[in-house]
């Protein structure tokens, strides 16, 4: 499976490590199907470390609850895969302590300042073209949506 997170920047096209976090990749395709990300907003930009979404408080970025969000809940990390390093474009699972993750995720901006993520947060995809967009991103930037593709 692959994806395209069309966002106000650019298209992201992603490929997932299915057979390194089965259950992650899963759980963001059946999201992103059924358009729970569609209008989500990049809440969370810290440049050279991270760009984040996927709250569902997102959509009102005055909200105050923007960054606690999630679908109501958590899935398990999966930490022992061949692909858990945070590299630049890698797509990663937020959470708020081990195997809470839900619907949030980060992209990595590159290597440098990632490395403490390995095997704490769950690498499930890599963006393999229009890397760029990340670095175009900024807070309260729109998920317009996400197309999932058959390979």
């Amino acid at each position: 499976m692959k994806a395209e997170i069309h966002t106000s920047k650019g298209v992201m096209k992603v490929s997932f490590y299915e057979k390194d976090a089965p259950k992650t990749v899963e759980n963001f395709i059946k999201l992103a199907q059924s358009g729970y990300y569609d209008g989500l907003a990049f809440h969370r930009v810290i440049p050279n470390f991270v760009i984040q979404g996927g709250c569902p408080y997102s959509k009102d970025m005055s909200d105050s609850r923007v960054g606690t969000g999630g679908p109501g809940y958590s899935i398990d990390c999966e930490l022992k895969g061949d692909n858990q390093y945070h590299d630049r474009g890698v797509l990663s699972m937020a959470h708020a302590g081990r195997n809470t993750g839900g619907s949030q995720f980060f992209i990595c901006h590159g290597r440098d300042n990632t490395k403490h993520l390995d095997r704490q947060h769950t690498c499930f995809g890599k963006v393999v073209d229009g890397v760029e967009v990340i670095d175009a991103i900024r807070v309260g930037d729109e998920i317009e949506k996400i197309v999932v593709t058959e390979d």
